[in-house]
């Protein structure tokens, strides 16, 4: 909830102050890699959620399950 009340009062000098600790941190080539690794856990978080929309709106029925089949040969005895 604090997170949400900080972020709402950050002005555009705030947000130039963060990018420039940002790249003097992790330097200019590996910002691009950062970014790209964020995007794809983003999209997978994106995915995870639309398939769980998907399977409370749509639930899959269960097909029954089917007993195994009982051998038909006699049993021999010795």
């Amino acid at each position: 909830m604090q997170l949400l009340s900080v972020l709402l009062f950050l002005g555009g000098e705030d947000i130039i102050l963060i990018a420039i600790v940002v790249l003097l941190l992790f330097g200019g080539k590996k910002i691009p890699e950062l970014m790209s690794s964020l995007g794809k856990g983003v999209k997978n978080f994106k995915d995870g959620m639309d398939g769980i929309e998907d399977e409370i709106k749509n639930p899959k029925k269960s097909e029954p399950v089917k007993e195994p089949e009982k051998d038909k040969s006699p049993e021999t005895t010795v």
